[in-house]
């Protein structure tokens, strides 16, 4: 990505994106502000190709996005990486018109996979799809929809309607008749996100609604949407473990004992957390741009690293959080340290399908020469 974009970014998040991520926390209001802000210099139709209008960019340029908005604030760090996994399925099926409304950041996308009954097994949706005519009809319990009351449109998950496959994708307007969000959020972390279960009861679409083949559906998660999606995940996990090991430096050089003239920093025990924390993160992130690198070169080995970088981040994330409340004591505890917020952020990666468990099991299915699905 260019530094200038990149420059330009940063001042946003300088300006209205950083500032606004307290209230969004405490108050679990969606960042609308990071939306416009993304949307007047085109970032949301970063992946959009250029015949459509979009920036043209990867999707290793679309993860730094994310890593840089996860510094300040991780609602819309998730927010970003869940229009840019939807925007992804978009710029491959969907139509004309849907891709430049994305490429002009008018049409604000997510992914609805999870559902109540397959739970952390977004592969398996348990959500029907009937044909009636020129129109497919939706039944499902979907759950954990990023943006929920916010986005245009969902990219859905379901069986498919006649093929042989298990999973057809389906892009679903918020606003369909049917719909029924069951809001609003209220969380431990991320609390901006907008997350909230969906039902869909008898919810009629087109079936020029659907996105890729009936019964492809599973090929595209695998394809695309898992990529991208572990790839901007981990970039929120990293972002945020910036942010803290950034915050506890600073209060541990910046606070002193006082009666003895001397920085926490200057007692070694402080100083090897912030060691632990630095090579976690430096760590961390050398995965992540090497899972870029896979990405986008197309290495043999870029399934085993886009299924080890979400899971490495999440578990270093926490541990990072971890320390960051530890080696600043009872002030980590006051919101203006900056540490509880991202703390508690920190927490919803490991636990967001496929979780980091699930990964684990599939990590080793690949290093033993497994089918993954089997």
């Amino acid at each position: 990505m260019p530094d200038k974009l990149l420059e330009t970014l940063d001042h946003a998040i300088t300006e209205v994106i950083g500032p606004q991520a307290s209230v969004v926390d405490a108050t679990a209001a969606f960042p609308t502000a990071t939306i416009d802000a993304l949307r007047q210099q085109g970032l949301l139709g970063l992946i959009s190709a250029t015949e459509v209008g979009g920036m043209g960019h990867t999707w290793g340029d679309a993860a730094r996005v994310v890593e840089r908005l996860a510094r300040s604030c991780g609602s819309s760090a998730m927010v970003v990486c869940m229009h840019y996994c939807g925007a992804a399925v978009i710029e491959r099926f969907g139509d004309m018109d849907t891709r430049r409304a994305v490429a002009a950041g008018e049409h604000l996308s997510t992914l609805a996979f999870s559902e109540a009954g397959s739970r952390s097994h977004f592969w398996a949706p348990l959500s029907t799809a009937t044909a009636d005519g020129d129109d497919v009809v939706l039944d499902a319990n979907k759950s954990w929809i990023t943006s929920a009351s916010h986005a245009t449109a969902y990219v859905w998950s379901s069986q498919s309607v006649a093929a042989d496959g298990t999973i057809t994708l389906w892009l679903v307007p918020r606003d369909v008749t049917g719909l029924a969000i069951k809001g609003p959020f209220e969380g431990l972390g991320l609390r901006g996100n907008d997350s909230a279960p969906v039902r869909a009861s008898g919810v009629r679409v087109p079936a020029s609604a659907r996105l890729g083949d009936d019964g492809q559906g599973f090929d595209v998660m695998m394809g695309t949407v898992l990529p991208i999606f572990q790839l901007c995940n981990a970039a929120g996990s990293l972002g945020l473990m910036e942010a803290i090991t950034a915050a506890a430096i600073a209060h541990c050089a910046g606070n002193r004992f006082e009666h003895l003239d001397s920085a926490l920093a200057d007692l070694p025990t402080i100083r090897a957390y912030l060691a632990r924390m630095r090579i976690e993160t430096d760590k961390t992130r050398t995965l992540w741009e090497d899972t870029i690198a896979a990405i986008e070169g197309g290495r043999e080995d870029t399934m085993l690293r886009v299924l080890e970088v979400k899971a490495a981040a999440a578990e270093a994330a926490m541990s990072v959080a971890a320390l960051g409340m530890r080696v600043c004591g009872g002030a980590a505890y006051r919101k203006e340290v900056g540490v509880e917020r991202r703390f508690r952020d920190a927490q919803a990666a490991s636990v967001m399908a496929p979780t980091t468990d699930v990964l684990y099991d599939f990590i080793g299915k690949a290093i033993c020469g497994q089918e993954l699905f089997s």
